[in-house]
């Protein structure tokens, strides 16, 4: 497959030079901008798909008419977290 590339971009010499400063051992800037840009996909990717995961949550509920108080989920998420924090402490020690 043949490849593209991205438009430049540009930026202040002061910024490119921040950059560059911490790029990797071996990496160039072009390597450093196609993984900024594939992160910043897949980070869009997961937003869109969290949006879409939770209109779908609210159309089933609205449907089906069931709902969970706000008060009954904010207590199971804090169990679930106080779970999680006594497990990573038992497996810590």
């Amino acid at each position: 497959m043949k490849t593209a590339t991205l438009p430049p971009v540009r930026v202040l010499p002061e910024f490119r030079a921040e950059i560059q400063s911490l790029l990797g051992h071996g990496e160039t800037l072009s390597e450093f901008l196609e993984t900024s840009v594939r992160d910043s996909v897949q980070r869009r990717r997961n937003q869109q798909e969290f949006i879409r995961r939770g209109l779908a949550s609210l159309e089933n509920a609205q449907l089906t008419d069931s709902y969970v108080e706000a008060d009954v989920l904010l207590a199971r998420l804090e169990r679930k977290l106080t779970d999680a924090r006594a497990s990573i402490s038992a497996n810590s020690v």
